[in-house]
């Protein structure tokens, strides 16, 4: 079998005491009894689509740089992780989750440029000044929510309309804001630490009996951009795109093949090569962002590994 083939598409676990399997884009999460298994599997989405094909070793840097972050920002906000028993997996506590993602914003990239090359000068409130470039840094550091869909698009909400909803309180509001702008900061110095630039990034919380806990993965490549420092600025002097680590070029990938999530566009198959080549970005990711070398776990049987190393911890948690 190849390393594609091992890839971690889909899972089936029936783990000791499981009451249900909620099936995300990425992580499949079992509830088992006052504990969440999150499982990274190696899909990969885009525009809100899985890919139809997995990315080998994927969910595995996915789950370590998370932990590596969520270790490094336990004295910011607690967080829900107990546990990674396996290199796929995380354990931790059952949130009750604010339906909220906090995108943080610190450069003109990605959505932001999109909505801005359209005309829009305003974005979830927050207000974009004329003159910028794709790649500029903002002169703070944006917060633009988006509601956290159940199926289907996220879509932008501002602070108001968040408050209007009563999605959370006002109180709650300002601990979020706080938390989310706290937290950018760290990432932002540890990733300038590593030579790299965070560009933007988003935190999912949840409720635990009233208090707020960061769930879910941070400073991922999947949930955040980063360019290097090194260049930026003649970079952004020239015009010149900025080199990147981030999921963007899989979007860039699938839009110069005609997919941009949209009705009636059909999904590209993506090539051996290409799926090589995205493996390599995300290991190259792990790497430089936590200074240490990838270890690739033992992929022969991904699924029966994970189940062991799952069953073996809950058996004594």
């Amino acid at each position: 079998m190849s390393k594609q083939q091992n890839a971690i598409g889909t899972t089936n676990f029936n783990f000791p005491n499981q009451e249900k399997v909620y099936n995300g884009k990425v992580r499949d999460v079992y509830f088992v009894g006052d504990k969440l298994v999150m499982v990274a599997t190696d899909r990969i989405s885009a525009f809100d689509h899985i890919l139809p094909r997995p990315i080998p070793y994927k969910g595995q840097v996915l789950n370590q740089v998370a932990h590596h972050f969520l270790q490094a920002t336990r004295d910011i906000v607690p967080n829900w992780l107990e546990a990674t028993p396996d290199p796929n997996v995380a354990v931790g506590k059952k949130c009750e989750p604010i339906m909220l993602e906090m995108v943080v914003r610190g450069y003109m990239a990605g959505h932001a440029w999109r909505e801005y090359k359209a005309g829009k000068r305003e974005l979830c409130g927050e207000i974009m000044l004329d003159g910028l470039r794709q790649n500029d840094r903002f002169p703070r550091p944006l917060i633009t929510p988006a509601t956290k869909a159940e199926e289907g698009h996220d879509e932008d909400i501002s602070k108001a309309e968040i408050l209007a909803q009563g999605i959370v309180s006002p109180a709650q509001w300002e601990q979020l804001e706080d938390y989310t702008l706290q937290l950018f900061w760290r990432g932002t110095e540890m990733a300038a630490e590593r030579g790299l630039i965070l560009v933007d990034t988003k935190y999912e919380f949840g409720l635990i009996d009233g208090e707020i806990i960061l769930m879910d993965e941070i400073h991922t490549p999947d949930s955040s951009r980063y360019f290097y420092a090194d260049g930026y600025e003649e970079r952004q002097e020239k015009g010149e795109p900025q080199k990147q680590l981030s999921k963007e070029f899989v979007r860039e990938w699938l839009m110069d093949h005609g997919f941009q999530g949209k009705e009636g566009q059909k999904m590209p198959e993506m090539p051996d090569d290409f799926v090589d080549l995205v493996s390599q970005r995300y290991i190259e990711l792990y790497e430089t962002i936590t200074g240490k070398s990838f270890d690739r776990a033992g992929n022969e049987n991904p699924l029966e590994r994970i189940e062991k190393n799952v069953t073996d911890y809950l058996k004594v948690h």
